[in-house]
Formats: structure tokens, C-alpha cells, sequence
């Protein structure tokens, strides 16, 4: 016999809430609730403590959804999205499903926020294998320094800057072999760093 406990306080959800509402404002005004309501009372508090706030946010779409059909949803419609709140197992699950959608794991930056300090990193880890051998794709952890100079410092020039030089790379097939077309060169780590920094200084 096994079992695990999953436990949220109803103080630890208001505040991750009240965050997505609060970044849903500054993009298309969308947020999904994702859980799993029908099976899971830590799912039930989070999606009680939802609807208590969304009224705070009238401006906000919020549409609820149950974990398996959003994860069905991700591949089908992507667009359908924007902000997504969910618990931190659903959320590992889609953050890695989202990553197909992309085309790599070396594409999507994450943020940790928290109350006073937040990290920013790329979902993919470390990946010690590919250590010395100057072949990972750095855009994910690129796309983190955007992410952190927007939300973290309040930097959106900045941030935006930053994106633009990694969608002109992308546009300009400097890209790491994970990525890179069929019958196109492959470029290390350093030298797509370094493509990019060329564009952010010339800018």
C-alpha cells in the first residue's frame, strides 16, 4: 500500500491566484483555472478560492477547466490560452507538454515568483550531459533574462529587446541542432550567445 498527501492552505492559494489574475491584466486579459474539481478537494480550494476573486478582476475572462481536458486542449488549440493557474503537479505536466508544442525544451523560460525574491531559469535543467561540448540551446535561458527584466525590474523595453534579438535569430536560422531546419548548419551555444549579443548592441 502507497498514498501521498498533497496539502494547500487557503492563504497559499489566494496569493498564486491573485498573482495570475494580476499578470493575466497585463497580457489578453485571460486565465484558465486548471484542476482537477471533480475528484480532488485540494482542486475544490483552489477553484472556491478562484471564484471568490475573479469579481476583483472584471476585466479578466476566467474559464475553469479539468486538467485532462486542458492538457488535450494544449495540443489542439494553444492559442485558446494565455495565463494558466494550476497546482504544481498539473503544472509540471503541461509546462513539459507545452515544450513539444515549441519544438524544444530549450525554447521555454520559467519564472518562480515569490512574495519578495523570484527566480527566473529554463524549464529544461541543467542537463549535464551536454557539459564542455557547446551544444545546448541557450535561448531558453535568454528568454528567462527577458522574463526577469519585465517582471522583476519592471524593464519592458528592455525585455522586449531582449526577445526581439531571439526571434531575429530564429528568422535568421542561427539556431542550436534541436531546433535548426533539415539541411541547415547547426550553430553552437556560443555562437548563437554571441549572434544575439551582436543584435542587442547594434540595436
Amino acid at each position: 500500500m502507497a498514498y501521498d498527501t498533497c496539502v494547500y492552505s487557503r492563504d497559499e492559494v489566494i496569493r498564486i491566484v491573485t498573482l495570475a489574475y494580476e499578470y493575466a491584466m497585463k497580457r489578453r486579459k485571460k486565465l484558465t483555472i486548471v484542476d482537477k474539481a471533480n475528484v480532488l478537494a485540494t482542486s475544490r480550494l483552489w477553484r472556491e478560492v478562484s471564484k471568490e476573486i475573479a469579481p476583483k478582476f472584471p476585466e479578466v475572462e476566467t474559464e475553469f477547466m479539468f486538467v485532462d481536458n486542458a492538457a488535450m486542449r494544449m495540443i489542439q488549440w494553444p492559442t485558446s490560452f494565455d495565463v494558466i493557474v494550476t497546482e504544481n503537479m498539473f503544472g509540471d505536466i503541461l509546462t513539459d507538454e507545452g515544450s513539444v508544442i515549441t519544438g524544444s525544451m530549450g525554447l521555454l523560460p520559467s519564472a518562480s515568483i515569490g512574495t519578495y525574491t523570484s527566480v527566473f531559469e529554463p524549464i529544461h535543467g541543467s542537463w549535464p550531459q551536454a557539459a564542455g561540448q557547446n551544444i545546448a540551446n541557450p535561448l531558453a535561458t535568454v528568454l528567462s533574462a527577458a522574463m526577469m527584466f519585465e517582471y522583476a525590474f519592471n524593464l519592458k523595453d528592455e525585455a522586449s529587446l531582449i526577445r526581439a534579438a531571439v526571434d531575429a535569430s530564429m528568422n535568421a536560422n542561427v539556431r542550436t541542432a534541436d531546433i535548426q531546419i533539415d539541411g541547415e548548419k547547426s550553430f553552437s551555444t556560443s555562437e548563437v550567445g554571441n549572434w544575439i549579443v551582436d543584435f542587442i548592441n547594434k540595436a
